[in-house]
């Protein structure tokens, strides 16, 4: 019987590599220096404090304890008071419900915590 710890440990590392594909930030970290994070892939862990939808598509505000931020989603929207990782990409002039909030994440994913 051989050892596959020396075979599977490289494809292992290879595979977490490719999986961690944005960078993770603090909300407050985005508002401070949008211009760094636009158009970039990022993921933020907050609580779903405002969210609406139809139709799978909408946008809910995430807060963590640095800020608040708007997402932007057509893959449907948590809950008010939901913990969720959301990965997305940076973009400013977002407008929700006819009222600008400046920056905001468009979603490429989030996962309900």
């Amino acid at each position: 019987q051989t050892c596959a710890l020396p075979i599977l440990l490289p494809l292992l590392l290879v595979a977490v590599m490719f999986t961690v594909a944005c960078e993770k930030v603090t909300i407050a970290d985005i508002l401070a220096d949008p211009g760094k994070y636009k158009d970039k892939k990022v993921g933020v862990i907050g609580r779903v404090t405002t969210s609406f939808g139809v139709l799978n598509m909408g946008g809910y505000e995430i807060e963590d304890s640095s800020g608040k931020i708007y997402v932007i989603s057509n893959q449907g929207v948590p809950g008010k008071g939901q913990e969720v990782a959301v990965e997305g990409t940076v973009f400013t002039g977002a407008m929700v419900a006819g009222q600008s909030v400046g920056v905001a994440i468009r979603e490429t994913r989030h996962k309900v915590r």
